[in-house]
């Protein structure tokens, strides 16, 4: 080992860990739900992206362990080489059915997918103009590309079009944001972005990923919420979150931009293919999203009811509607410790700070489920109230 990456590396552990800012990694020995067990103690669960309260869920073991059976554990293969099962068609067919779009195509990971919907569609004659708070894999792929990056300021519209109005010159120019930003659960305003893309001629990127499966009168997403389904040109989204929660992710959009990604997307080239008990858990979750509509109804009472408590309370949350709920607290070495001090309290949240979040806007993010009861909830909210009074933040 070298001796001077090494102690590069242990002189930035030690700056991070004096700043409060280590993360530690609290091992869970159960399945995700929520309840779970941390070094043999039973919590209440308020902090997995388990929106609908499907990861862990029997039914969706079951279909795993059929398509274990049927198809085997993997690929070993590309999809061009000899990766590419029919379970892998089927799910892309849906996913294309289910969105409401002409193809689809998975990948390992929706950071996967949005590594390759950049690089593959645009070159040094193009531009992309991005909300400065979008997703880190955003941001990865657009470095990955040559087009020209504007940034417009965190979901205004003005300075989107002031982007938009600059670069006229270029040939094509992509707009890109999240549906929901995962940080705040602010929800992109979808309708008007689409409207200045349209009076401009830009075309639209979103991922999808904190909304598919329960945002939208059938839980197509913040597409579907801002009645825009039909006006995004391309959706990513995940099937690690509200979709089974396990992981791969895809890319939604027209034939042509389908078909050029599976020529020249280098993350499907040059990486496996999604696992086929993935796929087929997936196809499983969006017939399931499908008959049970209930889910969608229970996961917005619930988070109605968290906020509301919280506001109640005292604290400062965000006024979005999504079940991403940061609890704001400001400093980063006082929301760390807030969040270690719930496992006291029998409740699993996580600190969020720099270089997560910007320093100065620490917070402890709950994200509700469905599955969650009222009576759990109270208590959360009433740790919460506890802990709030004892590191004065209420």
């Amino acid at each position: 080992m070298n001796d001077l990456l090494r102690q590069t590396c242990h002189d930035t552990i030690t700056e991070i860990k004096h700043a409060g800012l280590y993360k530690n990694q609290r091992v869970i020995s159960t399945r995700q739900g929520t309840h779970v067990t941390v070094a043999g103690q039973d919590y209440l669960n308020f902090c997995a992206n388990n929106y609908l309260g499907l990861s862990g869920k029997q039914e969706l073991v079951d279909i795993a362990k059929q398509a274990v059976e049927q198809y085997g554990f993997g690929l070993s293969s590309v999809r061009f080489i000899c990766g590419t099962q029919t379970i892998h068609h089927e799910l892309e067919q849906k996913l294309a059915s289910w969105f409401h779009k002409e193809a689809a195509i998975t990948f390992t990971s929706c950071w996967d997918a949005n590594e390759a919907v950049f690089a593959t569609l645009l070159t040094a004659a193009d531009a992309i103009i991005t909300d400065e708070l979008n997703h880190a894999s955003l941001i990865d792929g657009m470095r990955l590309c040559k087009a020209d990056r504007h940034i417009f300021k965190h979901m205004d519209m003005a300075d989107l079009e002031q982007q938009l109005n600059d670069t006229q010159t270029k040939r094509l120019r992509c707009i890109v944001t999240d549906g929901v930003f995962s940080m705040d659960g602010d929800v992109a305003p979808l309708k008007a972005i689409c409207d200045l893309a349209d009076h401009y001629n830009a075309y639209v990127v979103v991922d999808d990923s904190h909304a598919s499966g329960f945002m939208g009168a059938t839980g197509r997403g913040a597409v579907e919420q801002a009645g825009v389904l039909n006006r995004v040109d391309i959706i990513t989204t995940t099937f690690g979150k509200a979709l089974g929660g396990s992981n791969g992710g895809c890319i939604i959009s027209s034939a042509s931009v389908i078909e050029l990604l599976h020529q020249r997307a280098r993350t499907t080239l040059f990486t496996n293919s999604l696992s086929p008990m993935i796929a087929a858990v997936t196809m499983f979750v969006l017939d399931y999203v499908d008959q049970h509509p209930e889910l969608r109804e229970q996961l917005w009472a619930n988070t109605d009811y968290f906020r509301s408590g919280m506001i109640q309370a005292g604290f400062t949350v965000p006024t979005s509607v999504h079940p991403i709920v940061p609890v704001m607290i400001g400093d980063g070495k006082i929301a760390n410790a807030m969040a270690n001090d719930m496992l006291n309290e029998g409740i699993y949240v996580i600190g969020f700070s720099h270089p997560v979040v910007p320093m100065g806007k620490a917070r402890i993010r709950v994200q509700i489920s469905a599955s969650h009861t009222t009576d759990q909830i109270d208590q959360l909210l009433t740790a919460f109230t506890k802990l709030g009074k004892k590191y004065k933040i209420i």
